[in-house]
């Protein structure tokens, strides 16, 4: 039987659902190795010097695929709805 509606296809969903999971993998990376990953993750997104984020388990380069103003975007929006 034949769809009636359209389906819709979101990029804008995927991109941030990957760009929460970079995020995680960056983070949760930046932890195992002693660092304090906000610290770490702010510097790099305010400055982007790759050099905030360590390269164990690839995270520096995982980070650095991901647009900086998306990831504040996700951020703020996190925040808003915890608000």
């Amino acid at each position: 039987m034949p769809q009636e509606q359209t389906a819709l296809f979101n990029f804008s969903e995927l991109d941030a659902k990957a760009t929460r999971e970079t995020l995680e993998e960056v983070y949760d990376a930046l932890e195992e190795r002693g660092y304090n990953p906000v610290n770490q993750i702010v510097g790099y997104l305010i400055s982007g010097d790759p050099g905030y984020i360590s390269s164990y388990k690839n995270a520096r380069t995982k980070m650095q695929e991901v647009d900086r103003a998306k990831v504040v975007e996700i951020l703020l929006q996190e925040f808003r709805k915890n608000k």
